[in-house]
């Protein structure tokens, strides 16, 4: 029995640390924990919660993930991926709901590591990632547009078409200083890496490089808009304070409480969360990798991203995973342990305790243009359209989950996205598996499982047929078998040989196939023989009683004993 494969970073880091790495630490902590603020604040307030919770999703889940995650760098917290689905679980079963889910979510994740499936995570095809994800892009932009542009709503659909459709309809009651705020944030966020590296700003003030353009806009258009609120008059401009009562006190710790009815109808939201809480996590950490040249534990990151996300709801959050934007700019700024996490976390909370207040100044358009630059950054719009190149059967896959999580929701297009990566994973296995019909003589070049002589070639006697099966035998491979067969001469042999040295292993399916085609061809008076059968897959079929079936004697180790086998059964029935 294996054991657990939970080995947290956490505690390999810290065996040679020293005071060198601290600082690097110290520094890339301080910088992604100022990074992290207003992304915590905009999420949480695109998901449909107070803008506290974001942070204090941040603050949890990123100590978490840190503290038991299996990547040395990964940053953990709120991310734009669980918009949607976070804000149609509100909408469908309340606040308590989403607890509910995350805390399932982080149950199941929780599974995945202790079940060793964190490899098999990063094996869903890019067509189905690329798909949902820059569905999930423009489903963002979607939701943003009202407060981008200050439109009088009373209440915005949450049908794509129709929420598109009302934004042309009340297009007339977009405010104008809103709509600066708003574009203007978006233009100020896109153009500030450009900026920081005018020669002018790069040798004088080098340091705003490491200032994110996020926190600059957030910063120049609350000022903005409180200088034009108090001397021009102008009171259009909606912040976070006219939507939400602001709170810097931390939450109690609450486990909620937990109904069978309320767990089953919430199964399929909580795995929406754990898929892609798990997809981009993973995703994440082997990104950091590349960089870093570090490898992660996929099984520790999922277990930890489990424990993230039950200790994130109970302190009043909501759902959280490794964010890759993040987690890049610790890299960047010298992060090299999961210490630099942890720092981050911590002066997220001190953000929190003193300085929360001062989000209520914050414009609603302001962040809406984060959030779009956040859009279009998880758009990925270069891969998709590069994919449209690709084979029709990955077009289709990537077009139908676009248009699945933009037109109907996150839910249905990974159940759908999972659905044809396990289609598709059978497919291509299945077409990994060759069976060839070997009609007059059998050429001993690279044959591995026979006594070789000074023959060139062995040839097959009269009334044999030798079929040879190159792969796994499982499902699809007995069906090709079968009409291969059903194409070999016109002739009933006596002796049918199957050559079994390039078969690796056998599954259910397969000895099912297996043993029906036996089954069929004693029915026709045609004798069995299996060739280079090799120890795992002889084990398997010696437990299946084959030796009972076929009899011992004509299961062989290698070609030349099967047709010598093949030989003495045609001989005596004559």
């Amino acid at each position: 029995m294996r054991t657990l494969d939970f080995k947290p970073k956490m505690v390999s880091a810290i065996r040679n640390y020293n005071k060198k790495t601290f600082t690097a630490d110290l520094m890339a902590g301080l910088i992604v924990g100022i990074v992290a603020l207003p992304l915590a604040i905009a999420f949480g307030i695109a998901s449909g919660v107070s803008p506290e919770k974001g942070i204090i999703t941040a603050i949890v889940a990123g100590l978490a993930i840190s503290l038991f995650g299996g990547s040395k760098v990964q940053i953990g917290g709120p991310t734009g991926a669980f918009i949607v689905i976070i804000y149609g679980i509100i909408q469908q079963y309340g606040m308590q709901g989403l607890t509910v889910a995350t805390l399932m979510a982080g149950v199941f994740l929780i599974l995945l590591g202790v079940l060793r499936l964190g490899t098999i995570i990063k094996y869903i095809p890019y067509p189905i990632v690329v798909g949902f994800t820059s569905g999930i892009a423009v489903t963002i932009f979607s939701t943003q547009v009202k407060d981008l542009l200050g439109m009088t709503m009373e209440q915005v659909p949450s049908d794509f078409i129709e929420k598109w459709l009302a934004y042309i309809y009340n297009i007339g009651t977009v405010d104008l200083w809103s709509a600066v705020i708003g574009i203007g944030s978006v233009i100020l966020i896109g153009a500030w890496p450009s900026l920081t590296k005018l020669p002018v700003v790069s040798s004088k003030l080098s340091v705003l490089q490491k200032i994110p353009g996020s926190l600059v806009a957030i910063i120049l258009m609350t000022v903005t808009a409180l200088l034009l609120k108090t001397y021009g008059g102008i009171t259009t401009i909606e912040t976070i304070g006219d939507r939400f009562s602001i709170s810097s006190q931390l939450p109690d710790a609450v486990v909620p409480e937990l109904t069978w009815e309320t767990i089953k109808g919430l199964v399929g939201p909580a795995v929406t969360i754990a898929v892609l809480g798990a997809i981009e996590s993973l995703l994440s950490a082997t990104v950091a990798d590349g960089v870093i040249g570090d490898h992660h534990n996929s099984n520790t990151e999922l277990i930890g991203q489990g424990l993230a996300n039950i200790a994130s709801p109970i302190f009043g959050g909501i759902p959280a995973t490794g964010a890759i934007a993040r987690t890049m700019t610790n890299i960047n700024n010298g992060g090299r342990t999961p210490v630099a996490g942890i720092i981050h976390a911590v002066v997220l909370l001190l953000i929190f305790l003193f300085l929360m207040p001062l989000a209520q100044y914050i414009p609603m358009a302001c962040l809406a243009g984060v959030l779009v630059i956040v859009a279009y950054g998880m758009s990925g719009w270069r891969s998709f359209l590069a994919m449209l190149r690709n084979p029709k059967s990955d077009v289709t896959v990537l077009v139908l989950t676009f248009l699945l999580t933009i037109i109907f929701d996150l839910t249905i297009a990974i159940e759908f996205g999972l659905v044809i990566a396990c289609l598709l994973f059978m497919r291509r296995m299945s077409e990994t598996t060759d069976v060839k019909a070997i009609y007059d003589e059998i050429d001993l070049n690279a044959d591995a499982d026979m006594e070789r002589g000074n023959l060139e070639h062995l040839t097959i006697p009269e009334k044999v047929e030798v079929y040879e099966i190159n792969g796994p035998y499982f499902f699809g491979a007995g069906n090709r078998f079968e009409d291969i067969m059903a194409r070999y001469g016109g002739r009933r042999p006596e002796v049918r040989i199957i050559r079994m040295r390039k078969v690796p292993f056998i599954d259910s399916t397969g000895l099912h196939n297996l043993e029906n085609m036996c089954l069929m061809s004693q029915q026709e008076g045609i004798t069995i023989v299996l060739s280079g059968v090799n120890e795992k897959v002889g084990a398997v079929l010696r437990r299946n009683g084959f030796p009972k079936l076929l009899g011992e004697e004509n299961i062989c180790n290698h070609i030349d004993l099967a047709l010598a086998r093949a030989r003495e059964i045609v001989e005596t029935s004559r």
